[in-house]
């Protein structure tokens, strides 16, 4: 009797599972079927603007990594509690009176976690700051970084042994230009060599380049390249070798090297001089001094312009700004992940969305640990699809087959241009999540979640699902 109800039992499970299976459009049922992804490791939200009920939902209640699909909450959390025209102040202080353009003293650099103090944004500050009469400093550059709480012990390579990339760069209060360096591979056909250039030039970083070029086709030119990094936190050295395809014509790459404080040191000891300033000084770190006189509070871009670069481009290192300078916002500096995950679950709670799922680590996505189900995701498209910054928040997701991470993707379907979608990738997840135009005018939201060790091969079913929502 017990054997009996035991195969009934295995039987109506395999009928429930094929019944949810069942649910899907045959394409993308036939399209996990070829990935080799179970619709166990899947979760799936469609919902129409304005329905009752959503047009397709399988697993959706599940917690799964969502990758950077994360960053949806992460930016509609930031656009609606800090608005769109929100911005970060770098400021400059000094620490001593200025006698005629020389400062016999500090000069204090304070900074609130801006995610784009760019290389150029840092050069016209300080092209700003020399234009008020400041020449000559004889102290030392002081940075004040309290504003974020310390991330200096983080290992920058602790989430997959690269901590050279400019994805796992870790967030500070005085982030200048992602403390990155930009790598030109240039190659030279008549003299059969590759040039390789550095911006910002900076005497810390040393480039021994034993690249050779090849006749071979481009292909993968980054597996190519044989990189060795080494160094410390004030200087460091890159030896490439490898090949380069003379065929690949100029490309670049970025590497993420020296600490925070070294790296705004360089980079001030360079630029400075150039602009017509003298500076000798060392660095270190402190705070404003009581009494200190404000120089210069230079402004970020608006938050509107921040949130288009971290959807569009899925930049991880501004997101994870944006998502500490949430936390300092709401309860208060010195900004902590805890604080943001805690700010971010009672905006949720005032709006009214519930996702007990939820766990956030960074907001960026750039976690193990950080999971959202397709129907908490798909709610909060709903939402943000009914405020008072959708149009900001909606123009800020990659246009299928136009820009940002889904440039390359469905070119010359009838959903090319048609709908704004932010993908998600990690070993192990793939997701994409945000808005369809349908072919009747509908708006339509669409989260489709996978992990899976074969997640990588579900493009093709998220890419179905897409295609199927448009033309429905």
């Amino acid at each position: 009797m017990r054997f009996a109800f035991i195969v009934a039992l295995i039987f109506a499970s395999a009928a429930f599972a094929q019944e949810r299976n069942d649910r899907l459009p045959p394409v993308i049922s036939q399209a996990l079927m070829q990935a080799g992804i179970p619709v166990t490791a899947v979760g799936i939200y469609v919902h129409e603007a304005g329905a009752e009920q959503p047009v397709l939902a399988l697993g959706e209640a599940r917690a799964l990594n969502p990758a950077s699909t994360i960053k949806l909450l992460t930016t509609f959390a930031a656009l609606d509690q800090l608005g769109p025209a929100f911005r970060w102040s770098t400021e400059v202080y000094t620490s001593a009176p200025l006698q005629g353009d020389v400062l016999a003293g500090d000069l204090v650099l304070r900074g609130s976690g801006d995610p784009r103090l760019t290389l150029e944004n840092f050069w016209l500050m300080l092209r700003n700051l020399r234009a008020r009469g400041l020449r000559e400093i004889r102290g030392d550059l002081v940075l004040d970084r309290s504003f974020f709480a310390s991330a200096d012990a983080n290992d920058p390579g602790g989430f997959d042994n690269e901590p050279s990339r400019p994805y796992n760069t870790q967030p500070d209060a005085l982030l200048v230009n992602f403390k990155s360096f930009r790598l030109g591979f240039i190659p030279d056909g008549a003299r059969r060599a590759v040039n390789i250039t550095v911006e910002p030039a900076l005497p810390q970083l040393q480039v021994v380049n034993n690249l050779l070029p090849s006749a071979e086709a481009c292909g993968d030119w980054v597996e190519k390249l044989k990189v060795t990094a080494s160094g410390d936190a004030s200087s460091a050295r890159l030896v490439f070798a490898g090949s380069f395809p003379l065929a690949c014509g100029e490309k670049e790459r970025h590497y993420s090297l020296l600490a925070h404080p070294q790296y705004v040191h360089a980079l001030f000891s360079m630029l400075w001089p150039e602009l017509g300033g003298s500076f000798s000084g060392g660095v270190r770190e402190g705070t404003v001094p009581a009494g200190a006189k404000p120089l210069l509070v230079n402004a970020s871009q608006p938050l509107v312009d921040i949130v288009r670069d971290i959807n569009k481009f899925s930049n991880n290192v501004m997101a994870r700004q944006l998502f500490l300078t949430l936390g300092a916002a709401t309860l208060g500096a010195p900004a902590a992940a805890d604080k943001s995950a805690r700010a971010i679950t009672q905006w949720l709670e005032v709006r009214r969305l519930a996702m007990p799922e939820l766990v956030l680590e960074n907001g960026s996505g750039l976690s193990r640990v950080e999971r959202i189900s397709a129907r908490g995701l798909g709610q909060l498209l709903l939402q943000a699809g009914r405020s008072a910054v959708m149009p900001e928040f909606v123009a800020s997701l990659p246009l299928v087959a136009v820009d940002g991470t889904m440039r390359k993707r469905l070119n010359g379907a009838d959903v090319a241009g048609q709908a704004h979608i932010k993908t998600g990738s990690l070993a192990g997840a793939r997701a994409i999540a945000g808005y369809v135009l349908d072919a009747k005018g509908r708006t339509v939201s669409v989260v489709f979640l996978v992990n899976h060790a074969r997640a990588g091969e579900a493009i093709s079913a998220q890419d179905a699902l897409l295609k199927w929502v448009y033309s429905r």
